[in-house]
């Protein structure tokens, strides 16, 4: 059972996250497994499978990135980031501007970081976020859309649109960690991506 069908929503993105959190109410209260503690040990065993699958699928659909990474990986037959069968890699259009700030980043570790070299990071910084955040209105605005309109002929296209976008906002997201890293700052409240 996917996530959507926990919730008995269509595969689609655009969710009434209201309506889904009402929905996760109603169901915990029938799942949690402090309402089943007079059951037999086989039905709170399932029970609490059925609290944590409900949980896992709340914290998936939620979030409209979470969401669409999600779909992505149910559309390809994964069950979870890894395994996927392309790797990210850096978009082309990006190559040389990485190139730049690759060679920023080195300079500022052998020679540190004096005011000419903090402006060379942060200017570059402040403009790889604002594509991120580009990328996140991309994902949770036109893609799902398109995803939700497509026509079962074109939902690959759309996928590997999103698929691209996704791939962006990792690698952005891993050039802003760095940054900041060299920077020495960290932008409390605002997520980007961390390698694990």
């Amino acid at each position: 059972m996917d996530h959507f069908q926990v919730f008995g929503l269509p595969r689609r993105l655009a969710i009434d996250t209201v309506e889904l959190q009402r929905k996760f109410y109603e169901l915990s209260r029938l799942h949690h497994p402090d309402f089943h503690q007079a059951a037999s040990p086989e039905e709170q065993a399932r029970t609490l499978e059925a609290s944590a699958r409900l949980n896992t699928a709340y914290r998936a659909l939620r979030d409209p990135i979470a969401r669409v990474e999600y779909l992505v990986r149910l559309e390809e037959g994964r069950d979870t980031k890894e395994g996927a069968t392309v790797k990210p890699k850096a978009p082309p259009e990006l190559l040389e501007e990485m190139f730049e700030i690759q060679e920023a980043l080195a300079e500022a570790k052998v020679g540190g970081l004096d005011e000419a070299g903090r402006a060379a990071l942060v200017a570059p910084r402040d403009r790889l976020m604002v594509r991120l955040e580009q990328e996140n209105a991309r994902l949770v605005g036109p893609l799902t859309q398109g995803w939700d309109a497509a026509a079962p002929a074109e939902r690959q296209r759309v996928l590997a649109a999103m698929k691209e976008a996704l791939a962006t906002r990792a690698y952005l997201g891993t050039v802003i960690d760095d940054l900041n890293d060299a920077l020495g700052e960290s932008l409390e409240g605002y997520v980007t991506h961390r390698r694990h």
